[in-house]
């Protein structure tokens, strides 16, 4: 087990300019502090890592974010995903730049604690944990709305939740390879939907969309930042990725890439095919079959939306467990859930725990609206990330730091348009958070004492 206070002493020494020669020959950082038995396995290829970042984002942006987007940003939706992506690409080369030298599990937690201090990490691992649990039974409750028959949604949902934890309990490769199958089933159904829009475009006559406001478009541009925020997956995992420093930069590019080249051709399709009203709806791809005359073909629809929404599921329950397991290896949670299975060395103890969350959350309430609120929780764990990144210098450093002044601006920016009640609501999770930690260390030093 690490010691409190592990990861600020042992990332020192991968800052810029006293890195060790490990680091700098990119090879597996090991810390010192840790017993070699509760280290996660670097088992995962370059390969796994995309498909969980586009697992990630897939489900989460296009079968979820279109909706409320296109309500929000009317005909300014291109112009919105593009500020989404611009802001998502400035803080995707923050967290690589950040994987390469700290290739350990936690994602910005661990990297803000070791370049800004432990209060920065806490915050951010805060924000990523209590957000994307929010998100997973958005998510679990989005794949029963498409697999489930009416009025099982709910414990359909459930059972996904225990399913998924399950497969994540047996070792990261079960992981990466349920994963890699979601995936091409859900791109296999968005070909099948892009193919059907593009076709019937010409002889549709959409009604227009609401013109664009300044203040509209920056909104969707905040709730389509939810969609790209799936590379944080990768990163999170940092610590069972193979050849880390050359694998997770690339891994989180690459995913970032096809994620978006994904996201525009949707885009395309439904503006192209759809109505003001029928774009917004919750589920526009659906719509854009419908639109062609081709009922028959909605069930291949179901089906890549509810793989998309178990890909994004899988995903989230993976990376939040990582940054559990880390901020546990710290005492910023109960050092219980620091636990790393012996024989499948994933971190059992965390990964039932949040599905046990996850699952009281889906049976007491519906959070199939949650995405503003996650969204207001993964601005400001970039925020901090793009501030880290700052900090690094000499070999450490990959992209120019103006990448990082654009994306903590885009942070503030995007999250400021959010909708107030999620606003409200992230404001006073993150206040807790901080009540919690303050409470813990002052119980800290006083058993010390």
């Amino acid at each position: 087990m690490s010691s409190p206070g592990c990861a600020a002493r042992c990332t020192s020494a991968r800052r810029s300019g006293s890195r060790p020669p490990a680091a700098r020959e990119h090879r597996p950082f090991t810390c010192p502090c840790h017993d070699e038995r509760v280290q996660l396995a670097r088992h995962l290829t370059l390969t796994d890592a995309v498909a969980v970042g586009l697992g990630s984002m897939i489900g989460a942006g296009v079968f979820a974010v279109w909706g409320p987007a296109i309500e929000a940003s009317g005909s300014g939706i291109f112009l919105a995903l593009a500020i989404a992506a611009v802001v998502a690409f400035c803080n995707a080369t923050s967290s690589a730049q950040l994987a390469a030298v700290h290739p350990v599990a936690g994602g910005t937690y661990a990297y803000a604690r070791a370049e800004i201090g432990p209060w920065w990490g806490y915050i951010a691992g805060w924000c990523f944990v209590i957000g994307k649990l929010a998100s997973c039974a958005a998510m679990a409750m989005t794949f029963a709305a498409y697999a489930a028959p009416a009025g099982w949604e709910t414990p359909v949902a459930a059972v996904a939740v225990a399913a998924l934890a399950t497969v994540n309990c047996f070792g990261v490769t079960r992981t990466a390879l349920l994963t890699r199958i979601l995936v091409v089933v859900s791109l296999l159904g968005l070909a099948v939907v892009v193919a059907v829009g593009f076709a019937s475009a010409p002889s549709a006559s959409p009604v227009p969309l609401a013109d664009l406001t300044a203040y509209g478009v920056l909104q969707g541009a905040g709730l389509l930042f939810f969609a790209f925020a799936g590379y944080a997956r990768i990163a999170t995992m940092g610590e069972e990725v193979t050849d880390p420093a050359r694998s997770i930069p690339r891994a989180i590019v690459l995913a970032l890439s096809g994620a978006l080249v994904v996201y525009a051709l949707v885009a395309v399709v439904v503006v192209l095919t759809l109505g003001a009203d029928a774009a917004a709806k919750s589920a526009p791809l659906a719509a854009v079959v419908d639109a062609a005359g081709l009922t028959v073909l909605e069930p291949v629809v179901r089906i890549a939306a509810a793989a998309a929404s178990l890909g994004a599921l899988l995903a989230l329950l993976t990376g939040i467990g990582r940054t559990t397991l880390a901020m546990a290896r710290e005492s910023d949670l109960p050092r219980f859930l620091a636990a790393v299975h012996p024989r499948w060395q994933v971190p059992y103890r965390a990964e039932i725990a949040v599905a046990i969350i996850v699952i009281v959350v889906v049976l007491v309430a519906d959070l199939r609206g949650a995405i503003g609120f996650s969204s207001f929780g993964v601005l400001l764990y970039y925020l901090i990330a793009n501030a880290a990144a700052f900090r690094q210098s000499g070999a450490a450093r990959r992209y120019p730091r103006a990448l990082q002044v654009l994306g903590v601006l885009g942070c503030l920016v995007l999250v400021n348009t959010l909708p107030l009640l999620a606003s409200l609501i992230g404001t006073g999770v993150i206040l807790v958070g901080v009540a919690y930690r303050i409470l813990r260390l002052r119980f800290t030093r006083a058993r010390a004492v």
